[in-house]
Parts: structure tokens; C-alpha cells; sequence
């Protein structure tokens, strides 16, 4: 059997975004040898938990939406997107149920911020103006680079041919899509990429200080689900998911 990796759908209103967005990342799934299972955002929490105890993976897709700014005790901006309440329940319980049972996690643009959120972190409501345009969109291939840490797991899954090493950093051209970002990391996290034309945050994952039971936790802010065909690196993040799931 192949291992079951969970994709909630990005938006409980928007069913063009989802009809555009949801097969990438379960065809990134699938390509990398899992079976994508769509969770509905009009399922009952009690539906969605059955479903999740039949997954050993997850992966948290993006979406036009952001999160409640009242989750991180701030002030909402006027950029600020309305919130999604039905995906954000249903994020919140398949994280508690990924940190319960260490199923491996693949934060995907929104799925980052999802992540940050639930444990604990804040983030950035709006980036503009930045020297940076991180909200470019998919239309643009490549938007600009990111610093990924050489001590790090993301960089351990990475082919030197494609990010060279400088300083102690690798540099991965990446696609951008977003017009917030991870602030403060949440428990348990840590910052391994940044953009370095503008510091904002790229990529957390789960701090190895539990070597003798890790947990799979990555999550990045830009698309990997795009960029499946043209970036081993992207292609690196779904196989390691569905590898991890496997494992389970």
C-alpha cells in the first residue's frame, strides 16, 4: 500500500482556486509515490479525524486566505485577508494529530503560516513595500533566491549541483506567491531560510533537539508543488514526505 499523506483543500469558498490548486500538490504526492487524500473542508471535525487516522502524512497546501491575526494576539491590518475558519479547524486538528502520532509534516506557502500559528509563533500581515515582490504569483518561475542553512535538514535533501554552497548557505532559486510570512517561529521551530535581499523568512523546521526520536516537520513559503518538473529540489520535499509516511 501507498502511504496516505493527507491535503486538506486550500478554501472553504473559493472552488475555482481549489479546482486550479488542489490536483498539483496531490499529483506532487502521487509523482513522489503517495496516495493523496482530500480532506473536505465541509466535513465534520469527527469525518476529518476518521480520515486522518487512516493517513500517515500530511501536507498543508496554500490558500487565498490568512490566518486570524486574533490567534497571534495582534491587530489586524487593513491587507489582511478575511480568515477561513472551516480550514483553519481543519489544519488545527490534523496538526494536533500529526504531533500526536509523529506523522511528518510539509508546510506548503499558507501551510507555513498554518504551522507557525498553531504552535505558538506570529507572522508578518503584510510585506509591502519590500524590495522583494513576494506576492509575484505563478506565473513567474523563478522570483528570486533563498539562503537555506548548511547544518539543516531542508539542506540535507538537496543536490549541491543545483544550490551552491557560499558562506555557509545554500542558495535555491525559488517561485513566490504570498504577501505574508513567518514573524516570531513558533515551539519547536527554526528559521532555516531567509531571502537575502530582504531577511523574510522562508523555510522553519522542526528543531533537532530530540535527535533519538526526530520528527518530520518542514514547511517553506514558497510553491515546490509548482516547480515539481523543473526542480529536483521540489521534487526532494515530496519524495522525503512520502518517505517519512512510509516509514510510519
Amino acid at each position: 500500500m501507498k502511504p496516505r499523506i493527507a491535503i486538506p483543500v486550500p478554501t472553504s469558498s473559493d472552488i475555482d482556486y481549489n479546482q486550479r490548486s488542489w490536483p498539483a500538490y496531490a499529483d506532487a504526492v502521487a509523482r513522489s509515490g503517495g496516495e493523496p487524500v482530500r480532506i473536505d473542508l465541509t466535513a465534520s471535525l469527527a469525518e476529518i479525524q476518521s480520515i486522518a487516522d487512516t493517513c500517515t502524512g500530511l501536507c498543508l497546501p496554500g490558500s487565498p486566505a490568512d490566518i486570524d491575526p486574533d490567534r497571534y494576539a495582534a491587530d489586524r491590518d487593513p491587507s489582511t485577508a478575511p480568515a477561513d475558519l472551516p480550514r483553519e479547524a481543519a489544519d488545527n486538528l490534523l496538526l494536533e494529530d500529526a504531533y500526536k502520532h509523529r506523522k511528518p509534516i510539509l508546510g506548503i506557502c499558507y501551510g507555513i503560516q498554518s504551522l507557525n500559528v498553531w504552535r505558538g509563533g506570529s507572522l508578518v500581515q503584510d510585506l509591502m513595500p519590500l524590495p522583494v515582490n513576494h506576492s509575484a504569483g505563478s506565473k513567474v518561475a523563478i522570483a528570486h533566491a533563498t539562503l537555506i542553512a548548511e547544518n539543516s535538514l531542508l539542506a540535507s535533501l538537496l543536490d549541491p549541483a543545483e544550490v551552491p554552497a557560499s558562506d555557509g548557505f545554500l542558495r535555491l532559486p525559488i517561485n513566490t506567491s504570498h504577501h505574508q510570512s513567518v514573524a516570531a517561529p513558533g515551539d519547536g521551530l527554526r528559521i532555516v531560510a531567509r531571502c537575502p535581499d530582504d531577511g523574510v523568512i522562508e523555510a522553519v523546521e522542526a528543531d533537532p533537539t530530540d535527535s533519538a526520536n526526530p520528527h518530520f516537520v518542514l514547511a517553506v513559503q514558497w510553491h515546490p508543488e509548482r516547480s515539481y518538473d523543473i526542480s529536483a529540489a521540489s521534487r526532494a520535499l515530496f519524495d522525503r514526505l512520502v518517505q517519512e509516511a512510509a516509514a510510519k
